[in-house]
């Protein structure tokens, strides 16, 4: 379950329209996905090279900042109990159990004060990949005026998949940050599907050296 970058990053992506340069502004929001101890190399769930993702997502964060431009972040807050665990009969270990050091950010992850946090998964009877999975979340962005997701994290084809799937569907415009993704990849192409998807489906691929 080890992939490259390079892997992470499907072909399709170059034939698909992108654009040169990206200026920021007013409409705009960056969306930091379950940057998550429990989903780093160590942690229970860990995503192969996850916490390769967060140099670049530090600079789009640096980026949003300096523009007072807002960033989102949202996080799996589960209970212990929670219906996603092997042992209640789902797929996954154990992971980001509310207020475990697992739930927590990333220490290296440079989220700023104004950070608006958006707890999932919080139902132990639900799992929830979508960050739209928060009611609140929606709302959070229509108050600030929102038209323009920027959105990356983890993982490519579980939570970023899904949160860009209902993004869309609400017809945000989303950038998709590929420098900023990683897949589980349970099965070997799953994040370059993913990726193939997000972009069939509208989102646009950028990265970092893009936005000016």
């Amino acid at each position: 379950m080890t992939q490259s970058t390079k892997r992470d990053v499907s072909p399709m992506t170059s034939k698909r329209k992108s654009t040169d340069q990206i200026e920021l502004g007013k409409g705009d929001a960056l969306l930091v996905i379950d940057i998550q101890n429990d989903f780093l190399p160590g942690g229970s769930l860990a995503v192969p090279e996850g916490d390769q993702v967060i140099p670049a997502l530090n600079g789009y964060i640096d980026q949003f900042s300096n523009r007072q431009l807002p960033v989102f972040a949202t996080r799996d807050w589960h209970s212990s109990n929670h219906c996603s665990f092997i042992r209640q009969g789902g797929p996954w270990p154990e992971h980001c159990i509310a207020d475990s050091k697992g739930a927590e950010f990333a220490a290296d992850l440079h989220l700023p004060v104004s950070i608006h946090v958006i707890s999932k998964g919080t139902d132990a009877e639900q799992d929830s990949y979508s960050g739209f999975a928060n009611r609140t979340f929606k709302e959070q962005l229509d108050n600030a005026g929102v038209s323009r997701l920027f959105i990356g994290g983890l993982a490519t084809d579980y939570c970023v998949l899904n949160t860009v799937r209902d993004a869309l569907n609400f017809h945000y415009k989303v950038l998709l940050l590929t420098d900023a993704i990683r897949a589980v990849n349970v099965r070997r192409q799953d994040g370059e599907n993913a990726i193939n998807e997000m972009i069939q489906k509208g989102a646009i691929p950028i990265t970092l050296t893009m936005i000016r």
